[in-house]
């Protein structure tokens, strides 16, 4: 039983990796995508908004259509979405590997 725990140890901890970088990985290329074509072409992650050549004084918030399709697909990858059924996923199979634990040896009649 302790096996079948490490490889879903394993498979979460896995599952958490490939959401953190997802999660980064939509946040930069939304943040990039909506300031392409507006008059503030750069994007500053840290404070996300577009600004104009040096001046990050001149800034406004990213509003293209391609951001806001991002920007929603990052909230579904995140808690509202895949990464808030973790716990679900968890609780699921360590019920059916406590109960295959009982069940182990049943059909066994010598």
């Amino acid at each position: 039983m302790f096996d079948n725990l490490s490889g879903l140890g394993y498979g979460l901890v896995t599952f958490a990796i490939i959401i953190g970088v997802g999660s980064i990985v939509l946040y930069n290329f939304g943040g990039t995508q909506g300031c392409q074509n507006s008059a503030y072409p750069n994007w500053d992650s840290a404070t996300n908004v577009c600004y104009e050549g040096t001046n990050v004084s001149n800034s406004t918030s990213p509003e293209s259509a391609s951001y806001t399709n991002v920007n929603y697909l990052l909230g579904q990858m995140g808690t509202s979405g895949l990464a808030g059924w973790t716990p679900a996923i968890i609780a699921f199979s360590v019920g059916m590997l406590f109960l295959g634990s009982f069940f182990v040896g049943k059909g066994r009649r010598y």
